[in-house]
């Protein structure tokens, strides 16, 4: 970051497979697969999922709990192997956390009674079972690849097995904690061979082998929308489920009794990873009475966000490679009437002014009026800069605020900041866009037994909600097993019982 453009280059030389020299700048290397072990991959993948699934639930569970003791006694380590990919030290160690939050006791007794449910009922044993779809196919996506990439582990809960594709530009830490971490919690609990697969390769030709394979069952896609919709459609035409996790564009609203410190210190959280990640809030509505004061609290809390190196431990922000979008947006919206409050510029690392910086400003934009937003990109369209519209709304109208939150065609996450009983409830009651609500929390805070990811419209796709992927990739069974039931009489007596 120091040199952006001549670590650009040598990456780029190092991907092409045109130099092996040791500059001292490799963190690691990770092999190109090829066809065969993609088939192979899947192959072994479907041998081990018939062995997995017989065995009992509890016995599934027993790997996430060996994954947690895991990942626990190696945190530093993963957290290093990210810093080595450009993290930032404390988004680095925030992912691990996430991780770690998925594979909770209190997580795991909660997914546990959502995948089986037994009750007895006359003379007969009930059941609500979870069957797994099968094999599932894994593509993360190359912000925060390996975080992400574990929430396939909750896949292995339900029975299934599980092939992973690393992504290309940023492998390392997909590769090493499959291998490392879920790798050796499949040792612990003596799983079969090929339950778990890692790859790394050209994306669409693995795509379109996946689609091809009668190995798999399952494609668990992250990425943009337009890409993803367009693998769901390709998925349902083969007779394959997609599980899509794409984009999102989150909302945060600020009532007039809202503590505004917390509120805006929830706000300043758009600005983590310089909002290239997915699940934090990307604009604000806001009461009309605490605009003012809100938005000058959110600027000054902007010194606190600030670039570094990835192992500086109080960097936020990260580098931005396209930004040339950036500045369009900022240009559109203040000629359609917004205000640029602060930010706006480029910086280098250390947050110097710099033209040929590859670091943004955390940008503020004031947006009166909630028509005037509604016609603005930088509101209803999802953006990986570290901008934030923060729009006023015409009067306190709630009502009007959640009908524009619920308008979002993006649905991951959305929160209130209010202590009003009333506006909560209703808050809750009414906003039926996102996977997550979040009310008086961090907006990309990890809560127990909560699911992280997942969501509605162009988030999840037609299907998309909230995403435990245990659930997601499993379908609900019936089971009845009778105990002195004459058939016959069975039928006749339960019509005369309705």
């Amino acid at each position: 970051m120091e040199n952006p453009l001549a670590g650009l280059r040598l990456k780029r030389t190092l991907d092409r497979g045109l130099s092996t020299e040791d500059t001292g700048a490799v963190a690691g290397r990770v092999a190109r697969s090829t066809p065969e072990q993609w088939a192979r991959a899947t192959a072994a993948a479907r041998a081990a999922q018939r062995e997995w699934a017989r065995r009992p639930l509890a016995d599934r569970l027993d790997l996430g709990a060996a994954l947690r003791e895991i990942v626990h006694d190696r945190l530093d380590e993963f957290v290093d192997v990210l810093i080595a990919e450009g993290h930032p030290r404390r988004l680095a160690e925030w992912e691990v956390a996430g991780v770690l939050q998925g594979l909770q006791p209190e997580t795991m007794t909660t997914l546990a009674a959502l995948l089986e449910r037994v009750e007895h009922v006359g003379g007969r044993e009930l059941r609500l079972v979870r069957k797994p779809d099968g094999v599932v196919c894994l593509s993360p996506p190359q912000n925060a690849a390996a975080s992400n990439s574990m929430l396939g582990v909750s896949t292995l809960f339900a029975g299934n097995a599980i092939v992973v594709k690393a992504p290309r530009s940023c492998p390392l830490g997909v590769a090493w904690a499959w291998r490392e971490l879920v790798g050796a919690a499949c040792a612990e609990v003596n799983a079969p061979p090929g339950l778990v697969n890692v790859l790394c390769g050209d994306p669409a030709p693995i795509m379109d082998h996946w689609l091809d394979s009668p190995d798999v069952d399952t494609v668990f896609y992250f990425g943009d929308s337009r890409r993803g919709m367009e693998i769901g459609r390709r998925c349902a035409v083969v007779g394959k489920k997609s599980l899509l996790e794409l984009a999102g564009n989150d909302g945060l609203v600020v009532w007039a009794d809202a503590e505004l410190d917390l509120a805006a210190r929830a706000l300043t959280e758009c600005f983590y990873g310089s909002s290239q990640i997915c699940m934090v809030p990307k604009y604000a509505v806001v009461h009309p009475d605490i605009a003012d004061d809100l938005i000058a609290r959110v600027v000054k809390m902007l010194d606190d966000v600030r670039p570094g190196l990835p192992d500086d431990p109080e960097a936020l922000l990260t580098p931005v490679l396209r930004s040339g979008d950036f500045f369009k947006l900022i240009e559109e919206s203040t000629a359609a009437g917004a205000t640029l409050v602060a930010g706006g510029q480029r910086t280098d690392h250390t947050g110097e002014l710099d033209e040929t910086g590859v670091f943004l400003q955390p940008t503020v934009l004031r947006v009166d009026g909630l028509a005037r937003a509604d016609e603005l990109r930088v509101v209803r369209e999802e953006t990986f800069f570290p901008l934030l519209p923060i729009v006023v709304a015409d009067t306190g109208d709630l009502q009007a605020m959640i009908d524009f939150i619920d308008a979002n065609p993006y649905g991951l996450r959305n929160s209130l900041w209010a202590q009003d009983p009333e506006v909560i409830d209703e808050f809750c009651r009414s906003v039926h866009n996102g996977g997550l609500l979040k009310i008086n929390d961090s907006h990309l805070g990890f809560a127990p037994t909560l699911p992280t990811h997942g969501g509605t419209g162009l988030t999840g796709g037609p299907h998309g909600e909230v995403n435990f992927p245990a659930l997601r990739t499993s379908r609900l069974q019936g089971i009845s097993i009778a105990t002195g039931v004459t058939p016959r009489e069975s039928i006749f007596d339960s019509a005369k019982a309705t």
